[in-house]
C-alpha cells in the first residue's frame, strides 16, 4: 500500500503517522510538503494532527487553501482513501469532504488522556478488520474536538451509517459522562457518504505498538491494508 502523509507548517504528528504506516505496518509511506503535489500511484492519503498554520483564524481553516489539498479533494473525489487525525479531521471538513465543525471543547480545556471509542460501522476500509460494538481504547489530544452538525445533518449522518466512532466508557456505554469533548451525540468519527474519507478525533498512529500501552488503533491500519488487497 501506497501512502502520502502531508505535512503542514504546525504537524506534529506527522511522524507519528509516518511510523504507523511505514516503520510498523510496511506501507510505502512518504511525506508530501504542504506546497507539492500529490505523487502518482498512491492508496492512502494520511491529513494528521497537530496545529495548522498555528490553528489561526479557525482550526483547518488555513491549511484548507494549501495547494495540496486541491489534490486531496481530486483524490477523493476519483475514490482514493483518505485518513484525517484530529486536526486532519478538522482540516478535512473545511476542504468539504466532510459535514459538520470540529467546536471548541466543553469547558474550554485541552483534552489529553486515553479514551474508549466504540466502533459503530465496521463495513468501511478503516474499520473492516472489527466488529460492531468493538471497544477501541485510543488517545485524544486537542482543544477544539466538539464534533458538531444541525440535526438534519446527524440524522442522516445516523441513518447512513457514516458515523464510524463514537465516545464511550469502558464498558462500551455511550454516556454524557464519557463525551470528552461535548461532540454532538458523542461522535468521533465520520466516513463521507461514498466511505472513502475517514475523518477522526482520536489518534491510532499513537497506540498501534505494545511498548505505547495500547495496541487497539492497529486495527484501523489493518482495516487499510485488507480494504488495499481487495480493491
Amino acid at each position: 500500500m501506497t501512502a502520502a502523509v502531508l505535512v503542514f507548517p504546525g504537524s506534529n504528528c506527522d511522524h507519528d503517522a509516518y511510523h504507523a504506516a511505514k516503520h510498523v505496518f510496511g506501507m510505502d509511506a512518504r511525506f508530501v510538503w504542504h506546497k507539492d503535489p500529490l505523487p502518482e500511484g498512491l492508496d492512502l492519503v494520511i491529513v494528521p494532527g497537530g496545529f495548522s498554520y498555528g490553528d489561526y483564524l479557525r482550526t483547518g481553516a488555513i491549511a484548507r487553501f494549501s495547494p495540496v489539498m486541491q489534490d486531496v479533494v481530486r483524490f477523493a473525489h476519483d475514490g482514493g482513501l483518505v485518513l484525517g487525525v484530529c486536526n486532519g479531521f478538522q482540516i478535512l471538513c473545511e476542504a468539504g469532504l466532510l459535514p459538520g465543525a470540529l467546536l471548541r471543547n466543553r469547558g474550554l480545556r485541552f483534552r489529553c488522556k486515553s479514551q474508549h471509542v466504540r466502533v459503530e460501522n465496521a463495513g468501511t476500509p478503516f474499520t473492516n478488520a472489527c466488529t460492531v460494538g468493538d471497544v477501541l481504547d485510543l488517545p485524544i489530544a486537542h482543544s477544539d474536538g466538539a464534533y458538531y452538525a444541525d440535526e438534519a445533518t446527524l440524522d442522516r449522518l445516523e441513518a447512513n451509517g457514516q458515523v464510524v466512532l463514537r465516545y464511550v466508557d469502558a464498558s462500551g456505554q455511550a454516556t454524557a459522562a464519557a463525551n470528552p469533548n461535548g461532540a454532538s451525540r458523542g461522535i468521533a468519527g465520520i466516513v463521507n457518504e461514498r466511505g472513502n474519507v475517514l475523518g477522526m478525533m482520536p489518534h491510532p498512529e499513537r497506540h498501534v505498538e505494545a511498548l505505547l500501552g495500547s495496541t487497539d488503533g492497529a486495527a484501523i491500519f489493518r482495516s487499510l491494508l485488507a480494504a488495499e488487497a481487495t480493491a
